[in-house]
């Protein structure tokens, strides 16, 4: 399984997907990011490694009414979700070990373990108000 890229004819897919259960990881890149660009096989390598969440690739340019809001300072950006819950929103080296890492780590928490660490860390609340993906493509469709 490889991470499916977000366009203009699979948005509502998209969006269902992102409705269900799994555990979404999502790259934040740019067409013109040379990293970006070497990054994606590893993304890809990552949603191999992680069959049962829904990884998907979002260029921040082709999809600004979506994720044109987002604080995204550097190429690969990786936002992790489940359910309403924005698990981790930050840059990552472009190393696989380390995403499998955070993907492993963060995935392996509970709901009621994510909204104990929101409630205490202003950071991860203000996720929860700007980057929960959820959110922002049904505001876009």
């Amino acid at each position: 399984m490889h991470s499916l890229t977000l366009n203009s004819e699979n948005r509502e897919d998209v969006a269902a997907a992102l409705a269900g259960d799994r555990w979404i990881v999502a790259c934040l890149c740019a067409a013109w990011c040379g990293t970006c660009e070497s990054y994606r096989a590893t993304f890809d390598e990552l949603a191999a490694r992680h069959p049962d969440k829904f990884f998907v690739w979002i260029d921040i340019e082709d999809h600004a009414d979506v994720v044109g809001d987002l604080d995204v300072e550097n190429f690969p950006t990786l936002l992790i979700q489940h359910h309403e819950l924005v698990a981790f929103f930050g840059t990552m080296l472009p190393d696989a070990g380390i995403a499998h890492r955070l993907v492993q780590s963060t995935t392996a928490q509970s709901d009621d373990e994510l909204q104990e660490l929101i409630v205490n860390n202003a950071e991860r609340a203000e996720w929860q108000r700007n980057c929960n993906l959820r959110t922002l493509l049904r505001d876009a469709l």
